[in-house]
């Protein structure tokens, strides 16, 4: 394994425009071949826009959809990666074989390679299903990349099973941060008038970011999943509007050890860079804990308890949200 340099871009999504979030994606590209980046993530449902897609209906979800690897969006990744060298992470809607729709990620790589991740908890709409499977492959670089997709990066178990898998580097695309809660101890919406008001008060606004509802929110619990795990974790989130809530950004890098490499409060589209060093890997704190585990303990991890709810009910709640009824 060799140093490899890597970014996590945060841009603020056109909703339903594929065409408009595909420039976007092109142009950070271009910008990190001029960086020498190799891996570049983007954020979850970058390419066809998110939050709102709890609006559509399931004729207008297809319509937005497409296959992955081979639906038109995804050609256009995949011969930007094979074009520019850079293997390019982006997420977006997928119509799968079996007449679901999928929140997925695709990552394609120079070498013409492709692999799908399917977001383990999706909640963004009922016309929508769940991913069940972890994903985690080979690279030309001598790394095993992994994929969780926001909400499943949650949950503990889902990021050491990816870890268990071999993963040395984590992509974790989200849309987070500005999450409207009924909790007052879970983020909560940003201020519109901050996010309108952003480039005559820059200040303002990076604070708002930087707060509670942002980055004091993920730093409670993500550089964990990164230490816990012994893995590098690309963290690219959206920013800006996001139908009715505004994205934190706050997109960064972490090393195995929870530490930020790079990290951004810029209220706008941006890209961190750094070279991670596998060398960090070797007897990082979170690796030598999972040699010492004992799996004989732990069967009641793989049994229900009763407890567990539907993360869509979950969420919805938790937003004041009645779920929707099927049939609605």
């Amino acid at each position: 394994m060799d140093v490899i340099r890597a970014a996590a871009v945060q841009f603020e999504h056109v909703a339903g425009d594929k065409a408009a979030n595909l420039e976007t994606v092109r142009r950070f590209v271009d910008h990190a071949v001029e960086l020498r980046v190799q891996v570049v993530a983007f954020p979850e449902c970058c390419l066809t826009g998110y939050w709102f897609l709890r609006h559509l209906s399931p004729a207008e979800l297809a319509e937005l959809a497409e296959p992955v690897p081979d639906g038109p969006t995804c050609r256009a990744v995949r011969a930007l990666a094979a074009e520019s060298g850079v293997t390019v992470g982006a997420g977006l809607v997928e119509r799968g074989d079996d007449g679901r729709l999928y929140n997925t990620y695709l990552v394609a790589l120079p070498d013409g390679a492709c692999h799908k991740h399917r977001k383990l908890h999706c909640f963004v709409s009922q016309h929508m299903s769940s991913g069940d499977t972890y994903t985690v492959f080979d690279t030309p670089y001598g790394w095993r990349v992994g994929v969780l997709i926001c909400y499943d990066c949650n949950l503990g178990e889902n990021v050491r099973m990816t870890a268990l898998r071999g993963c040395d580097l984590l992509l974790a695309p989200h849309q987070t941060g500005g999450c409207k809660s009924i909790n007052p101890h879970v983020m909560g919406l940003v201020d519109r008038g901050l996010w309108d008001r952003r480039e005559e008060d820059p200040a303002s606004i990076e604070a708002e970011l930087r707060g509670p509802k942002g980055r004091g929110w993920l730093m409670r619990w993500l550089p964990s999943r990164a230490h816990d795990n012994g893995l590098f974790l690309l963290f690219s989130n959206g920013v800006g509007t996001d139908d009715d809530e505004i994205r934190t950004g706050n997109s960064a890098i972490f090393d195995p050890y929870g530490r930020v490499m790079a990290e951004t409060a810029h209220p706008g589209d941006d890209m961190v860079v750094a070279d991670l060093d596998p060398r960090l890997l070797e007897n990082c704190t979170g690796r030598r804990w999972n040699r010492s585990r004992r799996p004989e303990l732990y069967g009641d991890l793989a049994r229900p308890t009763g407890q567990e709810r539907d993360t869509r009910e979950l969420l919805m709640v938790d937003k004041g949200i009645r779920p929707a009824a099927p049939g609605d």
